[in-house]
């Protein structure tokens, strides 16, 4: 077969043959041999099948070379002409052929002058009528590859469109679009052409035109539904036959029983395909007990009517067979027929089908048509036709009814059969063809009697016939005993050689593997058992030991860790009964299937399925009438709970061995990595996810045990995440509401799955299914996988006699809302009550998820509203409910602590009128023979296209699996606590948080580095102010500095803005899950602006201090220069007086001259000895202002001690210079405890003040006030941040009167020594031999040029280049250690420091790092910045890239200044100066002598001072080569090492119990917290009456019903539950991991004694649990706890 437009090349029937044609009779070419080659015309070529059909062919050639006058085609079969047709264009049309016959086509062209060309030749095979029909509906290619259930039901384009079908090829996916969705309307299958469009358009027209009313409309262009529905069955698999047959009966559709294939002429009885149908239904014996009967359709022994046709027949058996299953109130096409729409057009494939329904009655008289069920078939087209069928359904049937116009009387078929049933003729006396006669002949052949023959006379309308017949077919109900199921129709089945579809080797094969552990099944609760062992009660204990691991409610007085230890080896040993049991017969033929390959798998998961529902049924029915029973009366509660425990117990479906299966493979995690039974079992996840990626609903929620088994489903969704494509994204949609209220129904409506819905077999926990979104609409919803999620219904009243069915439903709801995009909450309004508590848990789950960061959208569904004014109607309803979530929100607030939301709009967008739907009921009339209602449908698609609209209009971006499988385990995690909100720990989050942690340090440095730069820039500005250098314009100091503030508050609000900026945009981005963190916006914006107010003051803060060194200098620099002026005129003297001399005069003659004039000139100036200012007074005063805010006791305080008495001794806190202890807690460690705290904080402060001092005095500038500013800011910050340790006036006034005294004294020393070194004699005396050097050069008139090169180069240019790269190599040094993963976050640092600590794995370490943290962290990142740039060349590369740059400013310098017009050499020099001005600090101390006696030329000059200056660039290169990394950290002006400290310090809190250091990221964060926090004894805690060291973690204890008391709580005992009301800005999460802590357990276990050893205590009682974790655990712990990857 080929497709229209294609050549026939592609079979060996059908190749062309061009270059073949002499093997073929060629007709009509006589002539051709009289002919030579040359006058012979050219035939056509590359002949075209254009269009192939079944009765049909279209060709289309190319036109040869010469004057063609038209051409000849000859169609020929078997050696025989059958056609022959002349065209003058070179296309052509052949048509009434036969279907699936090969045809050979000849083409001669014929020219003008009469001669003909040889034929070309191709063949071609017709298409058969089903691959011609296949073909229009766009099937054909799924007659061999089937179409599966998964495609289907993919999400794409096509689903959420309202487009019409507008060909033929759409309407088999309109069909089944609509059938997926229950949708009566279904096969309602014409498609709207653009012809019809047209003709719809002109039908508008005012004319009268009267033949137009009488044409018939064009049938040929409809097709007819039995040939659609035919053509679906026969290209599906069994899997979507089965969902299409279920779906079919349930809007009340026939469902094909015997399936034709018009090309075989074989059919097939398609058990398989019904094996999904239940029906319910209630017969008359059972109406006065309102008992009923629910089973598989196939199973049930029916008495089956089957109705047929005997050649041409005027009545429409399929509109009476309506008529008949319906009664008067309750009509419904089930067959198809003439009068329905497209039901007369020609069948074209569905002749011989064979088309079953059921009457089933309800129990009540006045509706039921018929009092017992019957099975009604139905075969298509004339039985002459299909013998096989007809002899099939003599042999199953109770009746058959034969429907005839005309009656031969030799009858042969009706008389020759087999029968078992019953012949009924039914004929139409008003037809013309119908005789008497005849019908009493046959009558009489058959002997049948009067009740045999049902006649439609003229007297009897069609109510009237339809009566009589209805009476018949229910003598034959009532009476007959033929009954049988479909099931046991296959034996006759193949008897007539009928093909039946289950008899397929993977069927069977899976049908045996199910039945082989089914068939076992006797006592359900003992087969559970026996052969699911480990699911029963010790699951239910596994259970209920890890939610008391989160929860502590029976620790009583034990201790927590001893008691979780206690638990943790309660788990080990329930574990190991697991793993006790062997695997059960039922397990492991249930694995071998699943492990089978193909569809084998998915057969056995049916049959398991069916089988095991049929085996519950039995038993669920049984005990729901006893629960039934029991309700009754309201003191049964106890045997109501034994009721549901049996419910509970007596289900079995496939998610009980798929729950073995996880508990079986959880328990082999318990053995070690290298157990074979352990590494047999991994494989078992992968089969799962296989499943699951198939379209198979997979349980995420264990109902019964309440629980989700972590790891198993974990793992499950990792494979899952293996077997896709990396990075594919998933977006999930969830149902919540009351049970039996139809959300499985829903879902199954709206996305055509299948989740349980039987009464027998309810929901518990829940399921989650995978859709494959398709291609077309990937980028729109921006993912990949839709998961549904269906859950059981909330308020459950198999839970409700539970204790804890209410915690059950709360935990339920947030799991579902917090995995969810788009929740549906299906509420009744008109139980009040029952809605109040399903909105409390349902906004009690959206609260949960405001606050962790999730935003799932919601829909609120009202089922069984079907008035077309719901809408409008329900207005005050809508308004009620929204009270009410106002109501149950400020509940749910109150209850979490929450209380600022105090409306669910708080909580989450939601518009009442938008975010309502009203749904009509399901069934339109009365069960079981009520068809699914359209209304519902229609309304439920709607919800789904705009469920589809909220996601792709979804904020958030979509997960990817593996992030799914993260927020699951968070999510459960945190449900297991009390306290959701705060417990709530996720990596994603975490990773979330890391992120924008990232980027804002980025931000943050990006900040500091423009200012670090920009203000080295200004203090080189002020430097060289008022100097030769200088390129201000301002001549007052002041005013520079105040135009320097005001363009440093500029770029301050440049940058503050940026980083808003910046901020703003990353939380508008919708990847790397942003709006996780979106509660941490304003901290960061509140950061960005706080930086902005730090970075001002410092850098304000610097410039006053430059400013003030430079003003100190001025006077002394005018002093120097008059000194200069003044040697610089007796030198000159004292050259003209030797010159006047007239003779030769020798270098020490010279000598002696110049030591003369020196000593008269010295004599001569007046050298006032400098001032030097009394740093203590200065500093004493300072110290005064800063506490006079703090009353008269701090002025007593500091009159009490003289500052230079202070700072000399080391600062200890003793019990009698603090007059309160008050630092207790319930743990009193010793008498010492606040001094400890005391001495700690005091140690904290003083090391930072230490620093800075030693910094300011390494720079050997002069003091100034703005130094001790600093300073005591750095106390008061310190002290304000660690208002936790309660410290007093005295406490304050003397630690700062001991940094002051410090720092006083070592201020002073720094200011004398400047003066000392700026003494003008002494600054004179040191250039005396410069002078001298210069004075005899001059006189001997030598050339100075490259003496004074290199000696401006050497004093003057080379300090202000070193000094310019000690300025701007911290910045590189703190840029190049930035790019370490280690640096890159403060989260990030912890991580890398303990770690660090682990592999070392060295006491003293651990000690330092608990005990000194700022100490230890400050030496740690000292060492990683000198182990970085020990090994690698990075230094060298940043030295040589700064002084590159310092000789081109240098020599472009040069080459600027040699432009000038004057040719002086000091102007000449001064040019240069200023030119560098802006980037290097002239030394005037070097200028200045340099300056004077100076006779060098100035272009000789500029040649040697670009030699020169190149000669200093290679020295200083030698020179940074041969200095040490860490001596040259030593000169930086910024240390590197103390940046980095100060930006990955962070706040510097700690943890009020265990003191672990802050994590949080920005400087103006309001909450802290840590991620890792320790035993309290690595803290020095110990118990008071015992000594001993303290094993409780904080984290541990905040879930705990412990109490604690310390100077915060004021001695009094407080639940360390409700710490936030004593430590507001901290926030302690539980372990959610409950391994988050083994590092330090494994710490505090393996260094006990020596702890004790150390803190002067008793070993601390270590938990069994402790003693066995490894190093690798304590690693893994470390991993976890940071979320690192």
């Amino acid at each position: 077969m080929t497709e229209s437009g294609f050549t026939m090349d592609n079979s060996e029937e059908e190749e062309e043959f061009h270059d073949a044609v002499d093997s073929f009779f060629e007709p009509h070419c006589e002539e051709e041999d009289s002919l030579t080659q040359s006058d012979q015309p050219s035939r056509p070529v590359q002949i075209t099948v254009t269009e192939l059909c079944s009765e049909s062919v279209s060709l289309q050639w190319d036109t040869p070379a010469g004057e063609v006058e038209s051409y000849i085609v000859t169609c020929w079969n078997d050696g025989k002409t059958l056609q022959e047709l002349a065209t003058d264009t070179n296309s052509l049309t052949f048509s009434s052929l036969e279907p699936g016959v090969c045809y050979s086509f000849y083409v001669s062209a014929q020219l003008k002058n009469g001669r003909k060309s040889k034929p070309a030749v191709t063949s071609v095979k017709t298409k058969t009528y089903l691959e011609s029909f296949l073909k229009d509906l766009g099937l054909d290619e799924h007659y061999t590859v089937k179409l599966s259930l998964s495609k289907i039901l993919e999400i794409d384009e096509k689903t959420i469109t309202d487009d019409p079908a507008k060909c033929k090829s759409d309407l088999s996916w309109y069909f089944l679009k609509k059938l997926m969705m229950g949708n009566v309307t279904a096969r309602n299958v014409k498609y709207i052409s653009l012809c019809e469009s047209n003709c719809d358009d002109a039908s508008g027209s005012t004319e009268l035109n009267l033949k137009n009313l009488f044409s018939s409309p064009n049938t040929g262009v409809l097709l007819n539904p039995l040939d659609i529905v035919a053509a679906l069955f026969l290209c599906s698999d069994g899997f979507l036959q089965q969902e299409m047959a279920l779906k079919m009966s349930m809007c009340q559709f026939s469902v094909p029983l015997l399936l034709p294939n018009c090309d075989t002429k074989q059919c097939t009885l398609m058990l398989w395909a019904m094996r999904e149908i239940v029906k319910k239904y209630r017969p008359q014996s059972l109406s006065d007990s309102k008992g009923f009967i629910e089973e598989r359709i196939v199973l049930s022994e029916l008495p089956m009517v089957s109705f047929v046709r005997l050649g041409e027949c005027s009545l429409s058996k399929s509109e009476i067979l309506n008529k008949l299953l319906s009664n008067s109130q309750q009509y419904h096409d089930s067959f198809v027929h003439r009068n329905m729409e497209c039901g007369d057009s020609p069948r074209r494939i569905s002749n011989g089908m064979t088309e079953i329904s059921w009457y089933l009655p309800c129990g009540n008289t006045n509706i039921d048509v018929f009092s017992q069920p019957v099975a009604v078939a139905n075969l298509r087209g004339d039985i002459t036709s299909s013998e096989t069928q007809y002899s099939f359904l003599c042999q199953t049937s109770a009746a058959v009814f034969v429907f005839f116009d005309h009656l031969n009387s030799e009858c042969n078929l009706l008389a020759n059969q087999h029968h078992k049933a019953q012949i009924f003729l039914v004929g139409n006396y008003e037809n013309k063809s119908f005789t008497l006669d005849t019908l009493e002949t046959v009558a009489t052949k058959l002997g049948l009697t009067n009740n045999n023959i049902i006649i439609k006379t003229k007297t009897k309308n069609d109510a009237d016939f339809v009566k009589s017949l209805r009476k018949t077919v229910r003598d034959v109900v009532e009476n007959s005993k033929m009954k049988m199921k479909i099931e046991q129709m296959v034996d006759i089945a193949h008897e007539l050689g009928i093909l039946v579809d289950e008899d397929s080797p993977e069927c069977q094969s899976a049908k045996k593997n199910a039945e082989a552990i089914t068939a076992e099944i006797q006592d359900i609760l003992k087969y559970k058992e026996d052969q699911l062992p480990r699911q029963g009660q010790i699951w239910k204990e596994l259970t209920c030991l890890e939610k008391e691991e989160f929860r502590f409610r029976k620790v009583g007085c034990e201790n927590i860790e001893d008691y979780k230890s206690e638990l943790q080896v309660q788990k080990e040993e329930l574990r190991k009964k697991q793993n006790s049991y062997d695997m059960s017969t039922a397990m492991t033929c249930f694995i071998n299937a699943i492990s089978n390959p193909g569809t084998e798998r998915f057969y056995f998961l049916k049959w398991m399925r069916m089988n095991l529902d049929n085996v519950s049924r039995i038993k669920l029915s049984e005990l729901r009438e006893k629960y039934k029973e029991k309700c009754k009366n309201s003191e049964n509660k106890e045997e109501i709970k034994e009721i549901d425990k049996q419910l509970s117990n007596s289900s079995l479906g496939t998610e009980h061995f798929f729950r073995e299966m996880g508990q079986i493979y959880e328990a082999s995690l318990s053995l070690s990595q290298t157990d074979p039974s352990r590494q047999q079992l991994q494989h078992l996840p992968k089969l799962c996810a296989e499943l699951l990626l198939s379209g198979f609903p997979v349980e995420l929620v264990d109902g019964d045990a309440s629980n989700i088994p972590l790891r198993w489903v974990s793992d499950v969704l990792s494979e899952l995440s293996d077997l896709v494509s990396p990075n594919r994204k998933i977006l999930v949609v969830t149902v919540l509401g009351v049970q039996s209220t139809g959300k499985s129904t829903l879902l199954n409506t709206m996305f055509g799955v299948q989740f349980a819905v039987s009464s027998g077999r309810c929901t518990r926990g829940a399921f989650m299914l995978l859709i494959k979104i398709n291609e077309d609409i990937k980028k729109v919803l921006n993912c990949d996988f839709m998961v549904i999620i269906d859950t059981e219904g909330l308020k459950s009243p198999e839970l409700a006699q539970l204790d804890n069915s209410h915690e059950h439903d709360n935990e339920l709801a947030t799991l579902v809302v917090g995995l969810s995009d788009v929740t549906i909450v299906n509420i009744a309004m008109e139980n009040s009550a029952e809605m109040k508590d399903i909105l409390q848990i349902v906004v009690h789950a959206f609260l949960r998820m405001k606050e962790v960061g999730k935003k799932p959208k919601c829909q609120f569904v009202h089922q069984n509203v079907s008035d077309v004014s719901a809408h409008e109607k329900n207005l005050r309803d809508r308004k009620l409910l929204l009270e009410q979530l106002n109501e149950m929100t400020q509940a749910a607030a109150k209850m979490e602590k929450k209380e600022e939301n105090k409306s669910f709009t708080d909580v989450m967008e939601y518009s009442p009128d938008t975010g309502n739907w009203y749904i009509p009921g399901l069934w339109n009339g009365n069960p079981p023979m009520a068809p699914v209602n359209a209304g519902y449908s229609e309304a439920v698609y709607e919800l789904k296209k705009n469920i589809i609209q909220l996601l792709r209009n979804c904020e958030s971006s979509a997960n990817e699996i593996l992030e799914f499988k993260e927020w699951m385990k968070s999510l459960w995690n945190a449900v297991k606590h009390e306290n959701f909100i705060f417990s709530f720990r996720n990596s994603l989050v975490a990773d979330a948080y890391m992120r924008l942690c990232i980027e804002f340090n980025k931000w943050e440095w990006e900040f500091k580095k423009e200012m670090h730069t920009w203000v080295t820039n200004a203090e080189t500005r002020i430097s060289n102010f008022g100097t030769v250098a200088a390129k201000s314009e301002s001549s007052d100091m002041k005013e520079f500095l105040t135009c320097l503030k005001s363009e440093a508050s500029i770029k301050l609000s440049t940058w503050e803005t940026k980083l808003l900026k910046n901020l703003a945009q990353y939380f508008r981005q919708t990847e790397g899950h942003v709006y996780l963190v979106e509660g941490f916006k304003e901290q960061f914006s509140n950061s960005a602006k706080s930086l902005r107010k730090e970075m001002e003051r410092s850098v304000y803060n610097q410039l006053t201090a430059t400013t003030e060194i430079r003003e100190g200098m001025t006077e002394l620099e005018k002093i120097k220069k008059n000194h200069t002026k003044e040697i610089e005129k007796a030198v000159c003297a004292l050259i003209d007086q030797c010159r006047k001399k007239n003779v030769q005069m020798s270098d020490k003659k010279l000598d002696n001259e110049f030591d003369k004039m020196w000593s008269e000139t010295l004599e001569k100036l007046s050298f006032s000895k400098q001032k030097t200012t009394n740093v203590f007074t200065s500093i004493s005063h300072s110290l005064r202002t800063n506490l006079s805010h703090r009353g008269s006791r701090a002025c007593e305080l500091l009159s009490q001690k003289r500052l230079q008495d202070c700072g000399k001794e080391p600062f200890k806190i003793t019990a009698e210079g603090l007059n309160k202890i008050t630092h207790k807690f319930c743990k009193i460690f010793n008498i010492q405890d606040h001094i400890m705290a005391a001495q700690k904080l005091s140690d904290s402060i003083i090391d930072p003040c230490t620093l800075f001092v030693s910094e300011k005095v390494k720079r050997k500038n002069n003091y100034c006030d703005t130094y001790i500013q600093e300073v005591l800011h750095i106390i008061d910050e310190k002290l304000q941040n660690n208002k936790d340790v309660q410290t007093d006036i005295e406490f304050e006034v003397s630690l700062k009167q001991h940094i002051c005294g410090f720092a006083a004294r070592e201020f002073q020393k720094m200011h004398e020594d400047f003066i000392q070194a700026n003494d003008p004699y002494r600054c004179l005396m040191k250039n005396k031999e410069r002078f001298c050097d210069d004075f005899k050069d001059v006189f001997q008139e030598r050339d100075q040029c490259q003496k004074k090169a290199e000696e401006f180069t050497n004093q003057c240019l080379k300090p202000a280049v070193e000094d310019f790269i000690n300025r701007s190599l911290g910045l590189n040094i703190i840029d190049e250690m930035l790019t370490c993963e280690q640096f890159s976050t403060r989260m990030s640092f912890q991580y890398s420091v303990l770690l660090d600590l682990l592999s070392k794995d060295v006491f003293e370490n651990y000690v330092s790092y608990t005990c000194s943290y700022e100490k230890y962290v400050k030496t740690w990142i000292l060492n990683q910045i000198l182990e970085r740039f020990s090994t690698v060349s990075t230094i060298s590369e940043f030295e040589n890239r700064h002084l590159q740059s310092c000789i081109r400013n240098i020599n472009a310098a040069i080459k600027k200044a040699k432009t000038g017009k004057r040719d002086d050499l000091k102007t000449f020099v001064e040019d240069i100066c200023k030119e560098l001005g802006d980037k290097l600090v002239i030394s005037q101390d070097a200028l200045g002598p340099f300056m004077i006696l100076n006779n060098a030329d100035k272009e000789e000059f500029s040649h040697w001072l670009t030699a020169s200056v190149n000669d200093m660039a290679e020295n200083l290169r030698k020179a940074f080569q041969s200095l040490g990394f860490e001596k040259k950290l030593h000169h930086l002006h910024m240390q590197p090492q103390n940046e980095l400290f100060n930006r990955l310090i962070g706040c510097g809190k700690q943890c009020p119990f265990c003191k672990a250091p802050c994590d949080a990221g920005g400087g103006a964060h309001t909450e802290h917290f840590a991620l890792l926090h320790r035993p309290e004894g690595l803290g020095r805690y110990r118990w008071d009456k015992t000594d001993k060291l303290v094993t409780d973690i904080c984290s541990s204890l905040v879930i705990s019903d412990s109490r604690f008391r310390c100077s915060a709580t004021n001695g009094q005992w407080h639940p360390h539950k409700n710490y936030k009301e004593i430590y507001p800005d901290w926030k302690i999460p539980p372990d959610v991991s409950l391994e988050g802590s083994d590092y330090w357990k494994y710490v505090m276990a393996n260094y006990n004694t020596d702890f004790a050893k150390e803190y002067d205590a008793a070993p601390a009682v270590i938990p069994i649990t402790w003693k066995i974790i490894n190093y690798q655990q304590a690693k893994q712990s470390l991993k976890e706890s940071f979320s690192i990857m």
